[in-house]
């Protein structure tokens, strides 16, 4: 089987009543070791209906409906909401597939482009700006500014009634399979250096970050947690963080680690 293939479809973990995270893990070879990743969706369940954020990585698509399929086996409000952060194929992929499989359901954010894409499905696009939100009856999703993106495209999320952050490509790392960390939120895998991994990853993925001042962006990031009162951070490509006071620290670390350039003067 292609390492890039989840091997299992895990069934769905709901992280608190109605935030359920979906997905699977995929391995890279990174120096001795396997480098495993995430690029999870998360459905978000109001009392009347359900959001999807990100659409699945292409590799993980089947996995992800069938996931959808045994949350929908528990009842709950119908999938009416397709979200993703950005165009890059590991968060839209699998938006035309959801479609189709959902009449009822829209693609919402930023909907350039999708229609080379998904041709045919260009009447269920709905575009939205920051600071616009959908009512799922009981909570708010609403779209907020992206402080770390890697398009200008780039859209985050948020839900008001539990307070969870969906910030797509901020918060990356990778975890290690042999370890156990697996499907693990952040905080139940003390022993991963976080600061380093989101470091390697703002290196390869991010690599905008070495060319300018990172700390007036952190300085954004933060505010913005505080303002929204965040609970919980799900982002697409590292593990759900529940302690915000504990773990953002990490990755702010790690973000100014990837930042800096080497030193590329000739030896004197």
């Amino acid at each position: 089987m292609s390492p890039l293939l989840p091997q299992v479809v895990r069934a769905p973990r709901e992280l608190v009543p109605g935030i359920w995270w979906l997905g699977g893990c995929t391995a890279a070879p990174f120096a001795d070791r396997i480098l495993h990743g995430y690029s999870s969706p998360f459905l978000v369940q109001g009392d009347e209906a359900a959001l999807l954020v990100e659409a699945g990585h292409p590799a993980e698509l089947w996995a992800v409906e069938q996931q959808l399929d045994m949350i929908k086996g528990l009842g709950g409000p119908p999938l009416k909401y397709v979200f993703a952060t950005h165009q890059e194929p590991p968060h839209s992929s699998g938006a035309g597939r959801i479609l189709r499989a959902n009449p009822e359901a829209v693609l919402v954010g930023t909907v350039q482009d999708y229609h080379l894409v998904f041709p045919g499905l260009e009447d269920r696009f709905r575009p939205m700006q920051i600071g616009e939100s959908i009512d799922l009856g009981g909570t708010q999703f609403q779209i907020v500014d992206a402080v770390i993106r890697d398009l200008a495209s780039t859209q985050w999320g948020f839900d008001t009634r539990r307070h969870v952050l969906f910030p797509g490509d901020g918060f990356a790392y990778s975890h290690y399979h042999e370890a156990g960390q697996c499907q693990r939120t952040a905080e139940e895998v003390p022993e991963l250096d976080i600061a380093d991994q989101a470091a390697l990853f703002a290196e390869l993925a991010l690599y905008w970050t070495r060319f300018t001042d990172i700390e007036p962006y952190i300085e954004r990031l933060e505010a913005m947690l505080a303002e929204l009162e965040v609970e919980l951070i799900a982002p697409a490509h590292g593990c759900p963080i529940t302690d915000i006071a504990a773990t953002v620290p990490k990755i702010v670390e790690g973000l100014r680690m990837g930042s800096v350039l080497p030193d590329l003067s000739p030896p004197h």
